[in-house]
């Protein structure tokens, strides 16, 4: 690496933001290659260091470790998912499975695992502070988990399982996208849009514009359900836009096909899960998480898969009548109906979706709603920096001050579709906070909002709204980490608790004071008027049989997957992919032909292109944790200063620094309870209390 590779130094820029400006594709190898060597000095300097093991020697080394290859990993991950490009892709190829190698190298080196074990051994003698506990009880796991333990031949093919892991990842990631974007509906006839807002057309043109077609395209999201299956009163052309969801990656003839991918993936990691002493990789990944074995997750969807497909089914009773309204002769409600007759029905009840756009323009969303939400909560103010460049023109910079002026970080806004960025919304970071290197946090929001006309103001459906707040609680959690150790920093806690405060942040979305603050026309300025925010509020609980049949559908296919043995998963093929997802639907009560997962495997980017493997089960188990939490804001007056000191202190600003539980039972002042979630998904069935650990 030379010395004008902009990654060669820390950057000189406010809150050492990336010199995106500067920085080529051509630097991002020798970059890696440069940190890679470098991070391996500094362990061996580590591994070999003769005095006895300490804190500082050990633990902190290792947190001091790896600087330059945490800079231009940091910038190059989240471009090769928000921005990426067919350089980035042969890169990324390239170098996935040789960090993963690396990554290896450090927590399946017994030297190093000796010093953190012995500081293991000696724990209660040392004289810790609760953050150095934390940070030595962290490291030690995950050289355990890791295979530290193992002989030499079980750690050579964890490596080579590892390495294949990172290429399948990348390959999933690349095909998928490309899947994505060869599949969407290219539409000539205008006329077949009708339903679709002026907005969400004008963006199709534009999307037609911008790959070269005449006419309209209709791009996908990454959920099975598309946007504008709600408002296409072309029955026709919303089976076709929902059948072309479904296809993606399921390319038996060849091209962009992940099945055997997947498949393969599943395989491995039970592989692995075998090679570390579990019978399945789920009950790898669980054990380390809040709900810490499979068996609670179990008796937790048992409760609650039931009642949402009894809720699901009287739905799909009540909105086949409103189908027979159009179509009499309408046998069965179809997939492609239902969202389009769910908005029918809520029409019916004053919430017309399509309506409502015109009073979410998204400046306002973000400005008298987001903003709005964390500066009475937290303090937080939010000052564009156009002097600050990013990696794209699209995307805005704020710099993010503290009550008092102090500044406190940067926020990075990403707001719209590209061909080149994958699919869905969610929150990353250029740097994570630390007192360790006194690094302030630079965060960054992605969300996939199609692109307005030229001189067109882009406008929110109530989706979208509510997802913008989503992430951003993710961004709250970057934004307002104030700990000691990268390791422990912002949203580096169990992925069971992650989504549980930006979850909670998306009760600010629909609190009356809030929403009638944002929710103006874009052209008059006029609020909704009160009878309809009451309207809009009470929506909220609609169609709640759907949202929880499809997302469980999600979490429990993401389970049986990952629940097979090895032996189990290595009988499988690509051509199994579709009769496993139908068994495993049926085997689980998912019987309403009318909803599909809300990812079926061959798209489910969160568990074969992130970090959700036996994962995805913990949007539910965080929810507990959600309800239960507004409910106590609804307690204290909402949308209140000290409460949200509250919530900061005790959730927000410790990250991985405590353990969770302990940090929610310390907000709440007592464990979670169950019942909020029940009563908000109308799955009301008795009640307990849930989060200890079995």
């Amino acid at each position: 690496m030379t010395s004008d590779n902009p990654f060669a130094t820390p950057s000189d820029l406010p809150f050492r933001l990336p010199p995106f400006d500067r920085i080529r594709e051509e630097h991002y190898l020798p970059a890696f290659e440069a940190g890679m060597a470098e991070q391996r000095a500094e362990l061996e300097a580590i591994a070999t260091d003769p005095e006895p093991p300490s804190v500082a020697n050990t633990l902190e080394a290792l947190e001091r470790s790896g600087r330059l290859l945490t800079r231009v990993g940091q910038v190059f991950f989240n471009l090769t998912s928000s921005s990426v490009t067919p350089g980035l892709t042969a890169i990324e190829n390239e170098i996935a499975p040789r960090l993963a190698a690396h990554t290896d190298a450090i927590y399946l080196d017994r030297r190093l695992f000796a010093r953190v074990d012995a500081l293991e051994q000696q724990r209660d003698d040392l004289g810790l502070d609760a953050d150095q506990r934390r940070l030595l009880d962290r490291y030690h796991k995950n050289f355990v988990r890791a295979g530290a333990g193992l002989d030499d031949a079980r750690q050579d093919r964890l490596r080579q399982i590892n390495a294949d892991l990172a290429r399948l990842t990348a390959a999933f990631k690349t095909d998928l996208l490309a899947d994505t974007v060869e599949r969407a509906v290219h539409v000539e006839d205008p006329a077949r849009l009708a339903g679709l807002s002026h907005g969400a057309i004008s963006a199709a043109a534009e999307a037609a514009r911008h790959r070269g077609l005449s006419g309209h395209l209709l791009t996908l999201d990454l959920p099975s359900v598309q946007p504008a299956l709600g408002s296409l009163l072309d029955r026709g052309l919303r089976e076709r836009l929902y059948r072309a969801s479904l296809a993606r990656g399921n390319n038996p003839a060849g091209g962009h096909d992940t099945r055997g991918t997947l498949v393969r993936m599943v395989t491995l990691r039970a592989e692995r899960a075998q090679l570390l002493g579990y019978p399945d990789h789920a009950s790898y990944v669980i054990e380390d998480e809040t709900a810490g074995s499979l068996g609670a997750v179990d008796e937790l969807l048992s409760r609650v898969i039931g009642p949402a497909v009894v809720n699901a089914r009287a739905e799909a009773g009540a909105l086949l009548a409103e189908l027979r309204r159009d179509h009499p002769d309408a046998v069965a409600l179809e997939p492609w109906d239902w969202p389009f007759y769910a908005e029918v029905a809520r029409a019916r009840r004053g919430v017309d979706s399509t309506a409502l756009r015109p009073h979410f323009p998204l400046r306002r969303v973000v400005e008298d709603g987001i903003f709005h939400a964390a500066n009475a909560l937290y303090g937080l103010g939010f000052v564009r920096r156009p002097d600050l460049v990013a990696y794209s023109e699209e995307v805005e910079v704020f710099e993010v001050r503290t009550e008092d002026g102090t500044p406190r970080g940067l926020f990075l806004a990403d707001w719209y579709a590209r061909d080149s960025k994958r699919g869905g919304a969610w929150m990353s970071s250029f740097v994570d906070q630390s007192h360790l290197h006194d690094d302030p946090p630079v965060i960054l929001i992605n969300l996939n909002l199609p692109h307005p006309a030229d001189g067109e103001p882009t406008l929110l459906t109530l989706e979208e709204v509510e997802t913008a707040f989503h992430e951003f609680g993710h961004v709250l959690h970057g934004l307002l980490s104030d700990v000691r150790y990268p390791m422990l920093s912002g949203t580096n806690v169990p992925r069971d608790f992650v989504e549980f405060p930006s979850q909670v942040n998306e009760m600010w979305a629909f609190w009356p004071p809030v929403l009638a603050r944002y929710a103006r026309h874009h052209v008059t300025g006029e609020p909704l008027a009160h009878e309809l925010i009451d309207a809009v509020v009470a929506s909220r609980t609609d169609g709640q049989g759907f949202a929880t049949t499809e997302y469980l559908a999600a979490a429990v296919l993401d389970l049986a997957w990952h629940r097979l043995s090895f032996a189990e998963a290595a009988a499988l093929t690509a051509d199994d992919v579709e009769h496993f997802e139908r068994d495993a639907l049926e085997r689980n009560g998912f019987d309403v032909a009318a909803i599909a997962p809300r990812y079926r495997s061959t798209y489910f980017a969160h568990i074969f292109a992130g970090e959700y493997s036996a994962g995805y089960y913990s949007y539910i188990w965080s929810e507990v944790l959600d309800a239960d939490t507004v409910e106590w804001f609804r307690e204290h007056e909402g949308l209140d200063r000290e409460a949200g000191r509250r919530f900061a202190q005790h959730v927000l600003s410790r990250g991985g620094a405590v353990d969770p539980l302990e940090a929610f039972t310390a907000f709440r002042g007592r464990p979670p309870r169950i019942e909020p979630l029940l009563a908000r998904r109308g799955l009301d069935q008795g009640s307990r209390t849930i989060g200890h650990r079995q």
